[in-house]
């Protein structure tokens, strides 16, 4: 038999686990989602997210709360009688009215290895901090923040040069076979769970726009794990002073290099910039409003001298 599944995500991310329990055979009674959001330039336009355009696209109906705070939002989950909730980067804080909403409860694709980096951006934070790995969770939720007992687990290696960009698109394919993996076990009932480790526990905080500033001071190894940990959104960036003007330049990918300077200096034509302990080589580049381009092109552009300076 297949489990009657409400499904709740908003973000590209989650739609290949939509797209896997769907494939297994399961019955998708419904899709939770975050409202549309004002989008464009001018952010007229109300756009759905991408988890709320698959599901129209196979004609499951889709609810938007705000939040579960209003009794008829919560009577309506329970209305669709469901087996259980997949939730997978959703971005709402569940109650416990929805928690038990359900016969078997929720059940999280969580990108981290927890009780490591629990909360809003792990991919992020395991790259910013030089973890080598990480991997997908398929988690019982509880009422804490990423806290509920583990069920299944597939690890995945961070190379020293990828990008947070990178790494979102593995996990998301390793997160979809995993559910899909972990809902055929809990229709057998043979779904293990183990309590996560009360030792390790770190917080993967929202990203702030206040920290995206490359710190030049910092060793290399921080400054290129700052660059692609923030790549390719939000962005790290610098200050390129170009004919007396500031100019904000973002930093996409870099790699480690040698050299030794005062932090923030250019130490060659290749954009090798010296760092408070060695150098990074910063290899593609993106102006505000601009192209992402590699180095070269960008100092085609954008002469940027042995010896200038970037704050």
């Amino acid at each position: 038999m297949a489990l009657r599944i409400i499904f709740m995500g908003t973000p590209a991310f989650s739609v290949p686990t939509l797209t896997a329990l769907a494939d297994a055979g399961h019955e998708i009674v419904a899709v939770y989602s975050q409202p549309p959001r004002p989008a464009g330039r001018r952010g007229l336009e109300l756009v759905k997210s991408p988890i709320h355009q698959e599901a129209e696209r196979r004609g499951i109906p889709v609810f938007t709360p705000v939040n579960f705070r209003a009794g008829e939002d919560r009577e309506a989950f329970r209305a669709l009688k469901a087996d259980v909730a997949v939730v997978v980067a959703y971005g709402l804080l569940l109650p416990e009215a929805i928690l038990t909403g359900t016969r078997l409860g929720c059940y999280n694709g969580h990108a981290s290895l927890l009780p490591r980096w629990r909360g809003a951006a792990p991919i992020q934070r395991a790259i910013m901090a030089g973890d080598g790995e990480t991997g997908m969770m398929v988690m019982k939720m509880d009422k804490g923040l990423d806290t509920g007992p583990v069920a299944l687990i597939r690890r995945v290696a961070i190379p020293e040069e990828m990008t947070a960009g990178e790494l979102h698109d593995a996990l998301m394919e390793a997160g979809g076979a995993l559910m899909a993996e972990a809902m055929a076990k809990l229709e057998a009932g043979d779904l293990p769970l183990t309590p996560q480790a009360e030792e390790g526990v770190v917080y993967a905080a929202k990203i702030d726009k206040a920290e995206t500033r490359i710190d030049f001071s910092r060793p290399a190894r921080d400054v290129h794990n700052h660059i692609r940990g923030l790549s390719p959104a939000p962005g790290a960036w610098f200050e390129l002073h170009a004919a007396g003007k500031p100019e904000r330049v973002k930093v996409l990918a870099s790699e480690r290099a040698d050299g030794a300077a005062p932090a923030g200096t250019v130490l060659d034509d290749r954009l090798t910039v010296a760092c408070g302990e060695g150098a990074v080589r910063l290899l593609r580049l993106q102006k505000a409003g601009g192209k992402a381009l590699d180095a070269a092109d960008f100092l085609r552009g954008t002469p940027v001298a042995a010896g200038a300076v970037l704050s």
